[in-house]
């Protein structure tokens, strides 16, 4: 059974919006005494509400009546749009801040890298911060030094090693204080969105370094807008949202619902002359009913209805379809199955369908884009308004899911063997 290393019990924490102060002891004091007489805040324009002791416009929630608990070994993948509480969330769980509210409990020692340079001291070199770093874990020096070459043949800076770390550029920067974080063994690892300062390679040896660390029985905390890095270094997520916290479960149900939400906030993007548009547009199977999933190698069909606004001698209709990544993965046309869409009278209304046959993108979530037009230009283009997923089921593959993330289709083979 695991154990429980992180426990929070209904943390909350709240902030102050603009001057905490006045700007003179006297003038702090005066309010203080006042606040406690209960009478109104003296340093307060005339006319405006007193309320020192309310939760009003002067004041947010960052977080509210979080409730979570983290257990050693995992790798808690933490999603959520700017300003849903994340990085609040790790502030407070590396004891950088307090809880206006609530109980954080964590057993082990704890390695936090919540911003590019958090912890360096700019006029030390690269080495002299190592050593401050280590020592502030608690670390011996001796066991620091058995560390150190790793540590900076990891990092790379290994030639700037003796240079003060304000010349540092801020991916080296980055790339040392990850080396540092996450090679002096800390029972817990708390990372915030800082891969995206490195580079590919980095970023690749900063998520199997993260990966190492889970497996040898530590826990790692990882916020990232990156979906994909989250879904392949990640076993649990939780998706956080104005403060509080919407769900948890397992990471791909965390961003498939984040991917959602996203869309369901957010108008569909929409270009084109209208000369014809789109007036609905549905995923379904053969049967003709509305689906929102598919397993590998079925067959689907999307239709759709399209009112002409002028006379069209010739039209064609396209499918983009892109992952969640957003990442371009297929395209269909009438033109490519030599259909041809053409003699459409002005106030029309045509009902147009596709069908795509043996589906054979690797398992996930994608999302069709439907565009309207011909050689002179775009009529219609409705971007993303199509979001299904793709199960394995048993038709192409036999052993369990995932496999490899790299793979964008799957591909049938034939084998022999003599």
């Amino acid at each position: 059974m695991q154990n429980v290393v992180i426990k929070l019990e209904n943390v909350s924490k709240q902030y102050r919006l603009g001057n905490v102060g006045t700007g003179t002891l006297s003038h702090d004091l005066n309010r203080f005494f006042a606040k406690i007489a209960g009478r109104d805040d003296p340093a307060m324009k005339v006319g405006v509400a007193n309320k020192l002791d309310t939760v009003d416009g002067r004041y947010v929630w960052a977080l509210q009546d979080v409730n979570l608990e983290i257990c050693d070994g995992e790798v808690l993948g933490i999603v959520g749009k700017n300003g849903a509480g994340k990085s609040t969330l790790l502030k407070l769980m590396s004891r950088v801040t307090s809880p206006t509210t609530g109980d954080i409990k964590i057993k082990g020692r704890i390695a936090s890298l919540l911003e590019v340079g958090t912890g360096f001291h700019p006029e030390l070199t690269g080495k002299e911060n190592i050593y401050l770093n280590g020592a502030i874990l608690g670390m011996t020096k001796k066991e620091i030094t058995s560390k150190f070459d790793e540590i900076v043949e990891f990092s790379g800076v290994k030639k700037y090693v003796n240079t003060p770390v304000k010349r540092y550029s801020s991916g080296m920067y980055v790339r040392l204080a990850f080396a540092v974080a996450a090679h002096l063994e800390p029972e817990i690892l708390i990372v915030d969105e800082v891969l995206a300062v490195g580079d590919a390679e980095f970023q690749k040896k900063a998520i199997g370094k993260m990966q190492s660390v889970s497996r040898s029985g530590r826990t790692v905390l990882f916020v990232s807008h990156n979906l994909t890095a989250v879904e392949q270094l990640c076993t649990k997520g939780i998706l956080m949202q104005n403060g509080t916290l919407k769900m948890e479960g397992k990471v791909h149900d965390i961003t498939s619902a984040y991917k959602q939400m996203s869309v369901d906030e957010n108008e569909l993007r929409r270009s084109g002359t209208r000369v014809i548009e789109f007036l609905d547009y549905k995923m379904s199977d053969l049967s003709g009913k509305t689906i929102d999933e598919v397993f590998l190698g079925d067959h689907f069909s999307v239709t759709a209805n399209a009112r002409s606004n002028e006379q069209i001698d010739i039209c064609d209709m396209t499918l983009d379809i892109r992952n969640d990544s957003n990442e371009f993965i297929g395209h269909i046309t009438n033109a490519d199955d030599g259909f041809e869409i053409k003699n459409i009278t002005k106030g029309k209304t045509i009902g147009l369908s596709v069908t795509v046959k043996n589906i054979s993108f690797s398992p996930g979530t994608y999302y069709i884009s439907l565009w309207l037009g011909n050689s002179y230009g775009t009529f219609d283009y409705i971007e993303n308004c199509i979001r299904f997923t793709i199960k394995q089921g048993d038709k192409f593959i036999g052993r369990p899911f995932p496999f490899d993330k790299r793979a964008k289709t799957v591909l049938q083979s034939t084998w022999n063997f003599k």
